[in-house]
């Protein structure tokens, strides 16, 4: 496994596998890696002939009352995990390597980066979207990897690369979750033994408007009323959004008719989580088959 930390010098290793003809597999994290991480690259690893981890804490989807500067670090193991996992290659470029100037280009997906959790992280996916652009460019991969976990992020890259006729297949990695339930994320590690116990809510909600829609139930705002009082009963969580959109591009409905995402966004602690439960009716699961 080679580690690179400027853009040329990883351009130039990947140019002999792309005159080959290989594929390319990138998955794209800010490190702090975790199991779920790690199912990204063993599917990466499974189905490209390269792969290619970046490691880069983008400050550019951080907002204001974000934590930039005490997002989790841990280089050396990040490396060590990924080596045993048998990556080729790792990239992890300095901020002024990946932003020498101040950034005039943007890319701005409108509705659908403004929506849901971007109404709690206003530019969130505008930073999200465009650093994610520049490493396509830079590693010109045959497949990204990408949790389902952080769903709208999904949702975005997946709308981008349509826009702007970027040639990668973007793949989508079911979520990974802890022994109780709770999704893996880099920001576990700053949970208190109290709120990693509170933050078991979310997952439980989220199992359970499944549940409901799976039996039945139709109206969407019935689902939301029934989540949001086993959230607010937990009270080391604040609730910041709450909602239910259509699965295909997270648009809002007005009846459970067809494949539809829940999605949860709450502080716990000082930590903000994400977390995301697909859920069929039962027509519609049976027609997906």
């Amino acid at each position: 496994m080679e580690r690179y930390e400027t853009i040329a010098d990883l351009r130039a290793s990947l140019a002999p596998a792309r005159r080959a003809e290989h594929s390319i597999g990138v998955v794209p994290t800010m490190g702090y890696l975790h199991a779920g991480h790690l199912e990204l690259v063993r599917r990466a690893r499974a189905e490209t002939d390269v792969v290619v981890v970046t490691i880069f804490v983008n400050p550019t989807q951080f907002g204001e009352n974000d934590d930039f500067a005490n997002y989790p670090r841990n280089m050396e193991r990040d490396l060590a995990l990924l080596r045993q996992a048998g990556v080729d290659a790792v990239f992890t470029p300095s901020v002024a390597e990946m932003y020498p100037a101040p950034l005039q280009t943007a890319i701005a997906l409108k509705p659908l980066g403004d929506m849901l959790i971007g109404t709690v992280r206003p530019g969130h996916f505008t930073g999200v979207a465009t650093v994610v652009a520049k490493l396509f460019n830079i590693t010109q991969p045959t497949r990204a990897y990408f949790g389902e976990k952080d769903f709208q992020q999904l949702a975005v890259i997946r709308r981008m690369v349509a826009d702007l006729d970027i040639p990668v297949e973007i793949v989508g990695v079911p979520t990974v979750r802890e022994a109780d339930g709770l999704a893996m994320s880099s920001r576990n590690v700053r949970l208190s033994p109290q709120d990693r116990v509170a933050a078991r809510v979310l997952s439980a909600a989220l199992r359970e408007g499944a549940a409901m829609i799976a039996a039945g139930e139709r109206d969407p705002q019935r689902v939301l009323a029934v989540l949001e009082e086993m959230i607010a009963a937990e009270p080391g969580v604040l609730l910041r959004s709450l909602d239910i959109g259509d699965a295909a591009d997270l648009a809002a409905i007005a009846t459970i008719d067809r494949p539809v995402v829940l999605l949860v966004t709450a502080m716990v602690g000082p930590v903000l989580l994400i977390d995301q439960q697909e859920a069929w009716p039962k027509a519609g699961r049976e027609e997906s088959r």
